[in-house]
């Protein structure tokens, strides 16, 4: 895949782009939320250790308490909690107590890495422009759940993935960067989701880069 598959909403960008430009600034105060693997939690965390992003991880919060995301932050040294919706007699309530966890550990930005959760108005009232998600399509396309499964079906020749800002409609806000992946004609759901997050994992540290130095 070419550099130029990176896009954002204005033009190309840079894969050079980071938070080490500007070195006088405080390392951005993270809080990573993911449900399961934790991947994108890996990627991210991979990337400030290699000085490339100027960042550190506050905290992990999951849903999941069987998600590997929480093996990952504590084979890093950092610190996890978890918070299971199920028990929260309301998305609202379950929100809440979110905000006041991810307030206790001071951070400044929320990044949804395989949140698989819809939020309320509570979550991002507390974090306004400042919560980044990543889906693995081209948004506005394939919105929601079996994403690269709808591109499959749809028979698209292009799908992809998208890092953005979070807003209360599922899926939804400012794009702050994509990469384009090719659908090829014997892509199952697997080997498609696999490039597709070869892409994620290149893109998102990027973004909050992106993101956070506006």
């Amino acid at each position: 895949m070419s550099e130029d598959s990176l896009i954002n909403t204005a033009s190309l960008i840079s894969p050079h782009i980071s938070l080490v430009d500007a070195s006088s600034r405080a390392p951005v105060k993270l809080g990573i939320m993911a449900s399961g693997n934790g991947s994108n939690f890996e990627v991210v965390a991979q990337a400030i250790e290699d000085g490339k992003l100027n960042a550190q991880i506050q905290v992990l919060i999951y849903n999941n308490p069987s998600a590997k995301a929480a093996v990952r932050a504590k084979n890093r040294g950092v610190e996890s909690v978890l918070l299971n919706h199920r028990d929260y007699p309301s998305r609202e309530e379950f929100d809440r107590q979110i905000v006041q966890t991810l307030h206790q550990y001071e951070v400044e930005w929320v990044i949804m890495a395989g949140w698989m959760r819809l939020v309320s108005q509570v979550l991002i009232d507390a974090f306004p422009n400042k919560m980044i998600n990543i889906h693995p399509s081209l948004l506005p396309s394939f919105k929601g759940v079996r994403a690269v499964e709808q591109a499959l079906e749809a028979g698209v020749k292009i799908t992809g993935c998208t890092v953005h800002l979070l807003c209360l409609e599922m899926d939804s806000g400012p794009i702050l960067m994509q990469a384009a992946v090719p659908v090829l004609p014997d892509d199952t759901p697997e080997t498609l989701h696999g490039r597709i997050q070869v892409q994620e994992h290149r893109i998102l540290p990027l973004a909050i880069a992106l993101a956070a130095q506006k």
